[in-house]
C-alpha cells in the first residue's frame, strides 16, 4: 500500500522503501526478545521509547546530532523532518510535497533522527505510533489488531503529553518550593526585624520609665528634704518661743511673792500681757506626699507610650496597605432604599424605596450592601470615608449570610462589623457587643482581613490608631466587604459612605 502512495516520486525514495523492508536490517529495538530468565532481571531504560517520546513531545527542535537530507544530491542540506512512512529524513525543499500532496499529508512526521528504522515496525513496516503498557514496547496499529489486540495501548504522543504534564507538575512544585523557601526566608527576616523593632521600642519604654522613676524619686527626695528643713525651722521657732515663755513664767513666779501688787504693775507694765508669739494652731506638716507628683510622672509615661503606639500603628498601616484591593459595591445586593454611584464607590440612603427586582442576594429589610468582590484566601484591605455621618456599619460578611428580614450583626451570624450610633457611640458587634471609647471621631476607617489568620481589624486612618480587632475567627467560605450608610435621620445622616483609594502617604 505504501508503494502506491509513493508512485511518481524519486527512485531514491523507492530505494529507501526497499532498504527499509530488508530482512537483513537489525531488529526493532522496541520489540521484546524470546530470552527467558530464571529470576527477575534488573529494569533497564527503554531508550527508543524515551527518544520517541522526546521527539513527539517536542517537535519544534532538532536532534542533538545534525541529520542530513537523504534526497539531496551534491551538498546535502540539513533535514527538517523525518517521515516514518517514507522512512526518510528530508530538508525543507524535499519536505514540501508532504505539506501539499493530500496522500502525503497523512504521513507521520517527526523531528529528524538518524536511526529512523528503529521507529518502524519490523513486522508490519508501519510507524511505531503506540506503546503497549502490558508488554512495555512500541507497536504499530496493525500490532493492536493481532498480538496486542487485548492489551492496553496508548499513543506515543499521549506519553509525550503525559511526560510534559509530569514535567510541568515537577516544575510547578519546584517553583512552589522556591516560593515557600523565599516566603519562609522573607518571614524570617521580617520576624527578625519586628523582634529588633520590638526590643528597641520596649527598651526605649523601659528607659523612659526608668528615667521617669529616677526623676520622680529625685523630686520626692527634694520635697522630703524641703519638708524636713521646714519642720526643723518650725521646731526651732517653737523652741525659741518656749524659751521666752519659760523666762516670762519665771519672772511672774518670782513677782508673785510681792505683796504690793499695785506698785508691781506700775514698775513692770509689760507683765500685764503675755509675750508676742505666733499662732500655731493651723500649722501642720502633711504626712503624705502630694499625688500630683506621681500623676505627672505617670502622665509622661502614658504620653511616651501613646507616641510609641502611634508609631507602631503607623508602621502597621503602611505594611497592611500593600494588601489594598479595589472594592466596588454590588448593586444586586443593595437594599432598594440605597442609591449607588455608577462607579460603585459611593452609597447613600434614599428617601423612597426603589422598584428593583428581588433576588436571593438582595437585602430587603435593612439598608445594607455588599462589595462585588469576595475573598477566599490571603489578605485584603480597603478604606471607607465616613466623614459627616452620625450612623454607619462597616466590616465583612460571609457569603451565606441571611439577607431577608431582620438580621443581628455578630460573628455567629457571619458578620464582623463596627458600627456608629448617635454620632459618637462606637460598638464592635462581637457575640457580646463591645462598647468602644475613642479619643477622636474617625473620618476614614480602614478594614483589614487576614483570611488564614482569622483576623478582622479596624483602623482610624487619619489618626493612625487601632480601633478594634476580631481575632481567632474561622472563615470557611467566601467573605465580602459589608456596608450600611444607615437611614438619613432627617438629613442628619445624609452623607454617603465613600470607598476611598488607599494612599501610602501615612
Amino acid at each position: 500500500m505504501r508503494r502506491k502512495e509513493m508512485d511518481g516520486f524519486s527512485t531514491n525514495q523507492q530505494q529507501r522503501e526497499g532498504r527499509s523492508r530488508s530482512t537483513d536490517e537489525p531488529g526493532d529495538l522496541c520489540s521484546s526478545s524470546d530470552e527467558e530468565f530464571t529470576e527477575r532481571p534488573g529494569l533497564q531504560v527503554n531508550t527508543t521509547l524515551r527518544e520517541q517520546v522526546e521527539h513527539f513531545r517536542n517537535k519544534s527542535g532538532l536532534d542533538k546530532h545534525e541529520v542530513l537530507c537523504e534526497d539531496c544530491t551534491g551538498v546535502k542540506q540539513k533535514a527538517l523532518k523525518s517521515c516514518l512512512d517514507c522512512v526518510a529524513s528530508l530538508c525543507k525543499s524535499h519536505l514540501e510535497p508532504h505539506y501539499n500532496v493530500p496522500r502525503l499529508k497523512k504521513h507521520k512526521l517527526i523531528n529528524p533522527v538518524e536511526n529512523l528504522e528503529d521507529y518502524i515496525c519490523q513486522k508490519h513496516e508501519k510507524p511505531l505510533e503506540l506503546f503497549c503498557r502490558d508488554d512495555q514496547r512500541c507497536v504499530c496499529r496493525f500490532c493492536t489488531k493481532e498480538d496486542h489486540r487485548t492489551h492496553n495501548t496508548v499513543p506515543i504522543e499521549e506519553l509525550g503529553k503525559t511526560q510534559t504534564e509530569v514535567q510541568q507538575m515537577i516544575q510547578d512544585r519546584q517553583e512552589k518550593i522556591r516560593e515557600i523557601r523565599h516566603s519562609a526566608e522573607l518571614r524570617k527576616r521580617n520576624t527578625e526585624k519586628e523582634i529588633s523593632d520590638s526590643v528597641e521600642v520596649f527598651t526605649a519604654l523601659m528607659r523612659s520609665i526608668e528615667r521617669s522613676q529616677a526623676e520622680l524619686l529625685e523630686v520626692m527626695e527634694e520635697k522630703q528634704k524641703a519638708a524636713e528643713r521646714q519642720a526643723e525651722d518650725l521646731i526651732k521657732d517653737l523652741e525659741q518661743e518656749i524659751t521666752e515663755l519659760q523666762r516670762r513664767d519665771t519672772e511672774l513666779e518670782q513677782l508673785s511673792y510681792t505683796e504690793d501688787h499695785l506698785h508691781l504693775l506700775q514698775i513692770y507694765p509689760s507683765l500685764c500681757s503675755p509675750p508676742h508669739t505666733s499662732t500655731w494652731n493651723d500649722l501642720s506638716i502633711d504626712p503624705y506626699l502630694s499625688a500630683e507628683t506621681l500623676r505627672k510622672a505617670l502622665s509622661q509615661i502614658q504620653k511616651t507610650l501613646d507616641e510609641k503606639i502611634r508609631e507602631s500603628v503607623s508602621t502597621e498601616l503602611k505594611r497592611i496597605q500593600q494588601y489594598a484591593v479595589d472594592v466596588t459595591l454590588d448593586p444586586d445586593t443593595a437594599s432598594p432604599y440605597l442609591l449607588l454611584t455608577d462607579d460603585g464607590k459611593e452609597v447613600r440612603c434614599g428617601d423612597t424605596k426603589q422598584n428593583l427586582p428581588d433576588n436571593p442576594k438582595r437585602f430587603d429589610f435593612y439598608i445594607d450592601v455588599l462589595g462585588k468582590e469576595g475573598f477566599t484566601s490571603g489578605r485584603f484591605y480597603y478604606e471607607v470615608q465616613v466623614k459627616g455621618k452620625t450612623e454607619w456599619d462597616l466590616g465583612v460578611a460571609r457569603e451565606s449570610i441571611e439577607r431577608k428580614g431582620k438580621i443581628t450583626l455578630n460573628p455567629q451570624n457571619g458578620f464582623w462589623t463596627l458600627i456608629l450610633r448617635n454620632g459618637d457611640e462606637y460598638t464592635a458587634c462581637a457575640d457580646s457587643p463591645v462598647l468602644l471609647s475613642l479619643r477622636g471621631k474617625p473620618q476614614k476607617v480602614g478594614v483589614f482581613v487576614d483570611y488564614e489568620e482569622g483576623l478582622v481589624s479596624f483602623y482610624d486612618v487619619e489618626a493612625r490608631s487601632h480601633i478594634y480587632s476580631f481575632s481567632g475567627q474561622f472563615f470557611l467560605e467566601k467573605v465580602y466587604p459589608f456596608f450600611s450608610p444607615c437611614r438619613n435621620d432627617g438629613g442628619e445622616n445624609s452623607s454617603p459612605l465613600i470607598i476611598s483609594p488607599v494612599s501610602n502617604s501615612i
